[in-house]
């Protein structure tokens, strides 16, 4: 009975006796089928199984299903900043990842890899184990009150930002950092946060930063955060700002895309406008825009404003 039940998952079917059956003798559309139900990450896991796993696991049709649905619009920004930055936009093959032809697992690879738009200052990828749509906007593309007075700001290069640079406030009265964006989501719902560091990055570029912290005024009064939509959604949040020298994801509220195919148009804000009393010591990095209800380790959940 033993050596019978080894046969059957033998791989490729190989030392299986007469009448037997492995799963190297299962039809690729049976195993698609299965396949539909798997997140990517465990897709690329099983085609290591044998060669109908590893067929089914290519095919268009179970990639098409992990993708957004306005997968063509993304892999079309990712063609255009691989072209400006010289680089192969498939993974493998010679199709370009935006044409007709092109092979969805390629598609699928190509938009996991992180695509910068609008001079660098923005990042859009969909997560490998999920397929979501994640999307991140640098201080460098918000604006920042007093940001040209280096009296108040400074700009640091650091490890710890994917784009290699924030904006570090010294002192202020008036804090208010503003952005938006307009782009066309997939459909769902997504979260966004202010990724905030209270002192000095700890790594600056090619040396380790530790320079005076100066961290003050966040615990008098709470920072307001905003977010609103060109279809009329709106959230008001504030919290603390707390936990220094660590990077933190403030929670500034959720909203919902309906369609992949209209543009989605973003504002987003947070501000410190008691005057009594300044503020100083922060680190501003980028905002986060990911799939509602993500858990992330870092994150702080603010409180509503009704």
């Amino acid at each position: 009975m033993g050596a019978g039940a080894s046969s059957v998952v033998g791989p490729e079917g190989y030392g299986r006796g007469w009448g037997q059956t492995s799963l190297g003798d299962m039809p690729e559309s049976c195993v698609a089928a299965v396949l539909l139900y798997l997140d990517p990450l465990e897709i690329c896991q099983v085609a290591c199984l044998n060669r109908a796993f590893r067929g089914a696991a290519s095919a268009d049709c179970i990639w098409a299903a992990k993708l957004p649905a306005n997968h063509r619009y993304l892999a079309a920004l990712a063609a255009a900043a691989d072209d400006d930055c010289g680089c192969d936009g498939a993974a493998e093959g010679n199709g370009r990842c935006c044409s007709s032809a092109a092979i969805k697992k390629e598609i699928f690879a190509r938009l996991c890899r992180p695509t910068p738009f609008d001079g660098g200052t923005k990042e859009f990828w969909i997560e490998k184990d999920k397929g979501g749509f994640c999307m991140s906007i640098s201080s460098k593309a918000m604006s920042i009150t007093g940001r040209d007075d280096r009296r108040y700001w400074s700009h640091l290069s650091t490890e710890e930002s994917r784009f290699h640079s924030v904006a570090y406030l010294q002192q202020i009265w008036w804090l208010e950092v503003c952005g938006e964006i307009d782009f066309c989501f997939p459909a769902g719902s997504y979260s966004l946060f202010f990724r905030l560091h209270l002192g000095r990055p700890h790594k600056l570029m090619g040396r380790r930063g530790r320079g005076p912290e100066n961290i003050h005024g966040w615990d008098i009064k709470p920072t307001r955060f905003q977010l609103s939509t060109s279809d009329d959604q709106h959230t008001e949040s504030e919290c603390y700002l707390t936990k220094p020298g660590r990077w933190i994801l403030y929670h500034v509220g959720d909203f919902v895309v309906p369609s992949s195919d209209e543009v989605t148009e973003l504002k987003f804000a947070m501000m410190q406008i008691d005057c009594t009393h300044t503020k100083g010591g922060l680190c501003v990095d980028s905002v986060f825009i990911c799939p509602k209800d993500h858990q992330y380790e870092e994150c702080v959940l603010c409180q509503k404003i009704l």
